[in-house]
């Protein structure tokens, strides 16, 4: 096969990053993906700057490699019939409007099942397509607020922080992405087609992953440990002579090793630190005593000194450096492509590395309207 999903037509009514994002990972994978425009305007993040290179933001330029982009206006008759054209072809659909907009022109699942029985069918929202929340306006920096993930983010005793990436946004994309494929190998073996509801209320609650497990399980209000983990010590950040590093002792065997290292032996066997249940308990009396230790050496000192006794740890790099670092250019992460207008661009590549069917880059994203002459 030229690539997992090169069979695949997608419809992509989706705008601004949750639905964007779906659909790339989708076009990463192969799918031929048509992103359908506003004339005049198009998605949302073409004005989300700057920076901008030749007119185009990064924000969208980020978002919408390997798409073709038409422009439609649904409520003109030769539009919408256009629309429907292409979404009888289609094996899968993706929006993310407000619950009923589309239903209110007509373009519902349930409209369109009926013109494409195998239509896989992906609604993406705030909160869901049922609820006493559907008729609200979803965001990712709203949905880091109610899911929780804000309360558990920031230092012990300072705010609460949104994550600086869009968490929320991307979560519900990747899970919009997974139940789309589910869906597809269901489309395979039946012939039909089915619709799926991805809200990032819930897709952004689901991260929570182990905290979410300690409140259900103890009934305990979950609590902000800055960059410790609530279940693990020590696993946090420590500051170094000349800045941070990142220690992670996952198990009892790599915290006896950090000890020897660190000259503090005695740490190993007091009873109050020898267990990890131990020192999740008593972290308030041990992490001042490592963090101590410390501040005697340079980070690169003790990132080598760590990893030469296998104690996992890394550096806290800031954007330019991970770009930049060995280990990603040797997985080429950074993908290249020639754009029309602004030439040669990068873009952060996919992670994904399939050995028979790979991911690539096949297509700049597009300028509004770039294929309306196209025929799909």
């Amino acid at each position: 096969m030229e690539a997992a999903l090169s069979d695949i037509l997608v419809v992509d009514l989706s705008r601004v990053f949750a639905g964007p994002y779906c659909s790339m990972v989708l076009g990463d994978l192969g799918a031929t993906v048509i992103k359908v425009e506003q004339p005049g305007k198009g998605d949302d993040t073409r004005q989300y700057g700057p920076p901008y290179i030749a007119g185009e933001s990064a924000y969208y330029l980020g978002l919408n490699r390997n798409k073709h982009s038409i422009t439609l206006d649904f409520s003109v008759p030769e539009d919408k019939e256009r629309l429907l054209v292409l979404i009888k072809k289609a094996a899968v659909l993706v929006e993310n409007f407000r619950p009923g907009t589309l239903a209110r022109q007509g373009l519902s699942y349930e409209d369109l099942r009926t013109l494409n029985p195998g239509l896989v069918y992906c609604s993406i929202s705030g909160y869901g397509q049922n609820g006493p929340y559907v008729s609200r306006a979803g965001y990712d920096f709203v949905a880091q607020g109610e899911s929780g993930m804000m309360a558990i983010t920031g230092e012990v005793d300072g705010e609460p922080q949104r994550i600086g990436s869009p968490i929320g946004d991307q979560s519900a994309g990747m899970f919009a992405t997974i139940a789309i494929l589910a869906a597809l190998r269901v489309r395979d073996q039946t012939g039909k087609g089915q619709y799926i509801d991805i809200s990032l209320l819930e897709a952004t609650t689901s991260l929570l992953g182990n905290v979410s497990a300690n409140y259900l399980i103890s009934g305990e209000e979950a609590r902000r440990y800055g960059n410790g983990h609530p279940n693990i010590v020590p696993y946090q950040a420590f500051r170094t002579h000349d800045g941070y590093i990142v220690v992670a002792c996952g198990n009892d065997r790599l915290y006896r090793s950090f000890c020897s290292l660190i000259g503090r032996d005695d740490l190993a066997t007091d009873p109050r630190f020898a267990t990890n249940p131990q020192r999740v308990r008593n972290r308030a009396e041990l992490i001042p005593q490592l963090q101590a230790q410390f501040g005697q050496r340079n980070s690169e000192e003790w990132l080598a000194m760590l990893r030469e006794v296998g104690i996992p740890c890394g550096p806290i790099n800031k954007v330019s450096q991970i770009f930049n670092d060995p280990q990603i250019q040797a997985r080429g992460l950074v993908w290249e492509c020639e754009h029309p207008t602004a030439g040669k661009i990068k873009l952060a590549g996919s992670p994904m590395n399939l050995s028979e069917t790979p991911t690539r880059l096949y297509k700049a994203p597009p300028l509004l309207g770039e294929d309306n002459d196209k025929t799909f």
